[in-house]
């Protein structure tokens, strides 16, 4: 999916919106009168299955991280990741930022897996919800989110308003994610990011929790979830309770990567290099490599929260190093 630089957001979504009766639109009022064996074709929504599930891709904004390569380490490495750039024609002197989210359809059950960075007047980021009416689910309809941590474009999303986006969803989170962000002084020492907004996050993040409280509940790592469908894992390092989800359907298994990656060449590459954005990074190799190691292994289908959109492929092993596989894209009839 490409945006161009001048791409305005709202005259495409006040165009969009005012056809919601689209060919292959399902579930609400939306998609009401909609021929459903036509197929459902979106610039920013693509649909799939896991197994007998219904899912949808969602993008939720167009933006770039302006500082590059810097935001990568180890800093002497950055030479050698610059190689990589080059080889596959991708300028370093910024990283684009994909935010996909996942939401999965059940029957009459819908769950979501990060909700993004949340209504906001920059017509470049906040498109979840715009995404969600054109794939037919309104936010009552949801009826479990999964959070995987607490950064701004995967919690802010699940507050709209001072109020639960969700209304009718349980809110499931890790308890070493929320042990942290409420810990008295939350410990940042080991990462490399720009401590100056950290305490502007921290609060920003408590005040969430806060709204979310009275349908948060804490689940330990291994959980079943969702029927049985969804499994929480533990995936540490990028912060202290950072999880992974791997969701079932029959045969069929997608496991959702999260920010076990933040770029579609450099965390695969070299599993070894890691972005300033993670609290401890020996950690998050860690659990990149183990997470690696057996997705190659086991040819199983993944979904990157930053990956390019719609964040589908697989892992692929040569040596040492990675590579991400993008499935192809199949419009489905």
């Amino acid at each position: 999916m490409t945006h161009g630089a001048e791409f305005s957001r709202r005259g495409f979504l006040g165009s969009a919106l005012a056809g919601l009766a689209l060919p292959g639109m399902a579930g609400s009022a939306a998609g009401e009168g909609a021929n459903p064996d036509k197929p459902f074709r979106n610039p920013f929504v693509y649909r799939f299955t896991i197994g007998d599930l219904e899912a949808f891709s969602i993008s939720d904004c167009n933006l770039q991280l302006r500082e590059g390569l810097g935001l990568m380490w180890p800093e002497e490495d950055r030479p050698k990741m610059k190689d990589v750039m080059d080889l596959h024609g991708e300028a370093g002197n910024q990283l684009p930022l994909y935010v996909n989210l996942l939401v999965v359809r059940s029957g009459k059950e819908v769950a979501v897996f990060d909700a993004g960075f949340g209504r906001g007047s920059n017509p470049q980021m906040g498109w979840f919800e715009s995404g969600l009416a054109m794939a037919g689910v309104r936010p009552e309809e949801v009826t479990a989110a999964f959070l995987s941590h607490s950064h701004s474009d995967h919690l802010n999303g699940f507050v709209t308003a001072g109020k639960p986006t969700f209304p009718n969803a349980a809110f499931y989170v890790l308890p070493e994610e929320v042990a942290f962000w409420r810990s008295p002084e939350p410990d940042f020492s080991k990462s490399k990011r720009d401590k100056k907004p950290l305490p502007n996050m921290v609060r920003e993040v408590r005040a969430n929790f806060d709204i979310l409280q009275p349908v948060m509940q804490q689940v330990k790592p291994g959980t079943q979830l969702w029927n049985g469908k969804v499994t929480v894992e533990a995936a540490p390092g990028h912060t202290d309770g950072h999880a992974c989800f791997r969701i079932r359907s029959g045969n069929d298994e997608l496991l959702h990567l999260m920010d076990l990656s933040h770029h579609a060449l450099l965390m695969f590459a070299n599993p070894d290099w890691t972005i300033a954005f993670d609290h401890d990074p020996v950690q998050a190799v860690v659990t990149r490599k183990k997470y690696w190691s057996e997705a190659a292994a086991k040819r199983t289908r993944c979904y990157g929260f930053h990956l390019p959109w719609p964040g589908l492929g697989r892992i692929v092993q040569t040596g040492a190093s990675y590579s991400w596989w993008a499935e192809k894209l199949t419009w489905m009839a």
